[in-house]
């Protein structure tokens, strides 16, 4: 008697999923690179391709991947005569670390640990101590900061040492407990518009024999989720910050190193139900549920005591073909948020996780109307999302 055929195919393995380079070219290892050349304790060259630099100012422009830069030479064409000095001059990107999302990247890139180390694994996760869902970009409900993120910021570290550390952002960010986790230390700048951040930026490389600088610009990002990456919004907004570069690039004091990177690239996906499967309309996805957390395209599920096996193997039959979805234990075996999880951390992260491969997303109309309704998106492994610039100019 011959065996039965099994006609539903293979779900995605979850070691398949291209896990981030943590170690020798994440957002994690940018700073600690940068402040070990400035000889700052506690901090170590892990990007080996970068020479050291006395001054060194990040530019991080949300939303701006590898990808989309290399796609569209002629919106940002100050930004592609850079391309081939990414990652110290090899032309590669790094990549930004699991989930491709914001407060994570930022909280990698301000602490220079892994999110399996800092505790911010996602968009929206689950808090252990009250079991509700945790919005770490908005900080809702509150939670003390540094409990939530003990770990002392590269910029702290680096003013401890002597090095004039400052950060030139949007007057908005300088008292949110995102900004005090993973970017605080030395001086904060508030300046609203992009040309007067880029002018006190050069200005404060300068302030210092030794200077660490981080400078940011989110309406890329805005513009993405809003309107998608085809839209003359979205152009307008490269050509912008194209301009901007170039404006910092001519600033730069004597012995400086500008560093332009991003937290995430960006995918459009299509509004229709076949690439947007809305979980509040799925009895299935939602059997055995208690709490959907992260985003989209980079999920984490929390399961109802009991049930995380069936809600497993749940979820890899009805999206394994589409998504890498694996258990937690999996996710943290295969590294996906860095090479260890510290323990205050692990109950933060789902009890399954689920990374988009294709152009999908997992919506949830009614829990999360805004999330569902964006064009642009991001979280997942794929080269879209992970692979971010670092562009470089030296004086």
């Amino acid at each position: 008697m011959a065996l039965p055929t099994w006609d539903h195919p293979e779900p995605l393995a979850v070691g398949s999923a291209p896990v981030p380079e943590y170690g020798a070219g994440s957002l994690a290892d940018l700073l600690p690179t940068l402040a070990a050349g400035m000889e700052v304790p506690g901090t170590t060259a892990a990007i080996q391709e970068l020479a050291p630099a006395d001054r060194a100012c990040v530019f991080l422009i949300d939303g701006l991947g590898w990808e989309q830069l290399r796609t569209h030479p002629d919106e940002a064409p100050f930004m592609t005569s850079l391309l081939a000095s990414s990652r110290g001059g090899t032309g590669r990107p790094i990549t930004a670390g699991y989930p491709a999302t914001t407060a994570t990247s930022l909280a990698s890139v301000g602490t220079g640990l892994p999110p399996g180390a800092h505790g911010l694994p996602g968009y929206t996760v689950r808090d252990p101590e009250t079991q509700e869902l945790m919005n770490q970009l908005r900080w809702q409900p509150w939670t003390a900061p540094h409990v939530w993120q003990p770990y002392p910021t590269v910029f702290q570290l680096a003013h401890e040492a002597g090095v004039h550390a400052a950060q030139v952002s949007s007057p908005d960010f300088e008292h949110t407990p995102l900004t005090k986790v993973a970017l605080s230390g030395g001086t904060f700048h508030g300046r609203l518009s992009g040309e007067d951040r880029m002018d006190l930026a050069a200005a404060q490389l300068g302030a210092g024999d030794r200077a660490l600088v981080y400078t940011y610009y989110s309406e890329v990002d805005g513009a993405g989720h809003r309107y998608g990456l085809d839209s003359d919004t979205w152009r307008g907004q490269l050509m912008h910050v194209d301009r901007l570069v170039q404006r910092l690039a001519e600033q730069l004091p004597p012995r400086s190193a500008l560093y332009v990177t991003a937290d995430h690239g960006m995918i459009d996906v299509p509004f229709d139900e076949q690439h947007r499967i809305d979980f509040d309309e799925d009895w299935e996805l939602r059997a055995g549920v208690a709490l959907l957390g992260g985003e989209g395209r980079a999920r984490h599920v929390y399961a109802v005591p009991g049930a995380e096996s069936d809600v497993l193997t749940c979820w890899r039959e009805v999206l394994g073909e589409q998504f890498w979805v694996a258990s937690r234990d999996e996710a943290i075996a295969a590294g996906w948020f860095g090479p260890t999880v510290d323990e205050r951390v692990y109950g933060r992260i789902g009890d399954v996780v689920a990374a988009a491969r294709d152009d999908v997303l997992i919506i949830a109309s009614e829990r999360e109307p805004k999330e569902s309704a964006m064009v642009g998106n991001h979280g997942s492994m794929t080269s879209a999302e992970q692979l971010v610039p670092l562009l470089e100019v030296r004086t």
